[in-house]
């Protein structure tokens, strides 16, 4: 019977639902200054003067960053204690960072929409924004980002070192430790543009290319594990391997950020040979364990939690699609030097982000409501499925418009008119491009409204599972007395 299933008892599970609902809110956000940002695309007068366009960028971009922040500590909160088999050590100091962080964004996302224009100066560095892309948060904010991920991170040692050590564990701690380590290169400046570039990747590249997708490997296969009873044998053998590659093949494959900032030469071959590795580890431990959990002879193949399973199969392919697929085809250096600063990085960019990260995490959200309402099954609501169609159908919409704008800059800006004034200006107001900003503006119409699926099926679909799962209890305990 229902009453029988164990509701989250871990107060560990408890912040991570709170990281999980901050982590929504900020996703809805996120999709809503970019809405703003593609019709002014389009319409460079709407909201002047009210909401600027590099306000909404900045907001869209950052809020992406923090969401999946919040989502990647709650997930952490989430697995520490199955992992360990004990309650996380700090847990109430973990709860107070967490409010100390909400506090915090909400105050930075307020000045970022009330003092939109004016002069910089050392002052604006430390109380407004150090106008860094992606981590332009105030440097007072930047400091309480990195106290609160080594509190976070002091968590997560101190329970692994206290209770059981899994493989899982294992790598989640060494790539915690790099994770926080690398978000280190960003806190300062040099006055050589080059060199200051050159850190900046660190951050960027290796903390979202190498040290996340470790990351992500670790959850999802503790997710696979939870949602279809996964070998643990076969995750952590790809695990190391994912760990292997990754902070190898990732470190090298650094390189392509290399090649136009007056870095050797050497890093063309090197950036180009190592980048398109990052994607195979994940898709192979997929794989091998769908092959694995398939051929098990008598095994009833129940999946405990329908929509994470089918979050965990969008974040595995879009992972390959987005960071492998799209990312290679303007790494080669041959290519880049056309490419680079057009719309390329940015379709790369979205199916990358969305695939690798947002899908995994979203997962992990599913995991956490059926933890909180003490679900023996989640399924997947029709408002489950349009969510996880219209979002990805959105992403992809976007990706393609992209591209196609991308290949116009390239082509036309580029290669006909030798990246001049004239060649941007002949770029931008082409029927091409003008059509591809607006079918990029739809399907993020398509994205949004697949997030209100989505956030409605969150708040939803866990309570109404509760009622079915009482319902069927009763009838078969009424069956039995029969």
């Amino acid at each position: 019977m229902l009453s029988k299933v164990m509701r989250v008892q871990w107060e560990s599970q408890k912040l991570a639902i709170k990281y999980f609902q901050v982590a929504i809110i900020l996703f809805g956000a996120q999709l809503l200054f970019g809405l703003l940002a593609g019709i002014q695309y389009l319409y460079p007068s709407f909201l002047f003067g009210v909401l600027d366009f590099s306000i909404n960028r900045i907001v869209h971009i950052n809020a992406m960053v923090v969401w999946m922040l919040y989502a990647m500590i709650g997930s952490v909160y989430w697995l520490l204690p199955d992992e360990t088999g004990i309650e996380t050590v700090g847990v109430k100091i973990g709860t107070l960072l967490f409010y100390i962080l909400t506090a915090a964004v909400a105050v930075v996302v307020l000045v970022y929409l009330l003092v939109q224009v004016g002069p910089g100066t050392d002052m604006t560095i430390w109380l407004i924004t150090e106008g860094r892309e992606y981590i332009e948060a105030p440097r007072w904010a930047d400091i309480g980002i990195v106290v609160v991920v080594l509190g976070f991170l002091a968590n997560v040692y101190l329970t692994a070192f206290k209770g059981r050590r899994t493989g899982i564990m294992t790598v989640l701690m060494w790539d915690l430790l790099a994770l926080a380590g690398l978000y280190l290169a960003g806190m300062f400046f040099t006055r050589n543009v080059s060199v200051d570039q050159y850190w900046w990747w660190w951050v960027i590249h290796l903390w979202v290319e190498a040290t996340w997708e470790v990351y992500v490997a670790a959850v999802v296969g503790y997710g696979l594990i939870k949602t279809i009873g996964a070998s643990r044998r076969i995750v952590e053998m790809w695990l190391w391997i994912e760990m292997a590659m990754l902070f190898g093949s990732g470190i090298l494959g650094l390189g392509h950020h290399y090649f136009w900032i007056g870095t050797p030469e050497y890093w063309w071959e090197i950036g180009a040979l190592f980048s398109a590795l990052e994607p195979v580890p994940l898709v192979g431990m997929f794989v091998h364990v769908i092959y694995d959990w398939g051929k098990q002879a008598g095994k009833q193949h129940e999946i405990t939690n329908k929509p994470a399973f089918g979050w965990f199969v969008v974040n595995t392919f879009g992972n390959f699609l987005g960071a492998g697929v799209w990312g290679f085809m303007h790494t080669l250096p041959q290519i880049n030097i056309y490419t680079h600063g057009t719309q390329w990085p940015s379709a790369h960019g979205h199916l990358a982000f969305y695939g690798a990260y947002a899908a995994i995490l979203i997962g992990m959200m599913y995991l956490g409501v059926q933890g909180k309402y003490g679900l023996k099954q989640l399924p997947f609501t029709r408002a489950g499925k349009w969510a996880i169609t219209l979002i990805t159908v959105g992403v992809l919409g976007m990706t393609v418009a992209l591209t196609i704008a991308a290949y116009v800059q390239t082509m036309v800006e580029r290669g006909e008119w030798g990246a001049t004034w004239e060649g941007y200006f002949a770029a931008q107001n082409s029927t091409w491009m003008l059509q591809a900003y607006g079918w990029r503006l739809f399907m993020g119409i398509v994205t949004f409204l697949g997030f209100v699926f989505l956030f409605y099926d969150l708040l939803t679909v866990g309570k109404r599972a509760e009622v079915a799962e009482r319902a069927t209890a009763g009838a078969v305990a009424g069956a039995a007395v029969a």
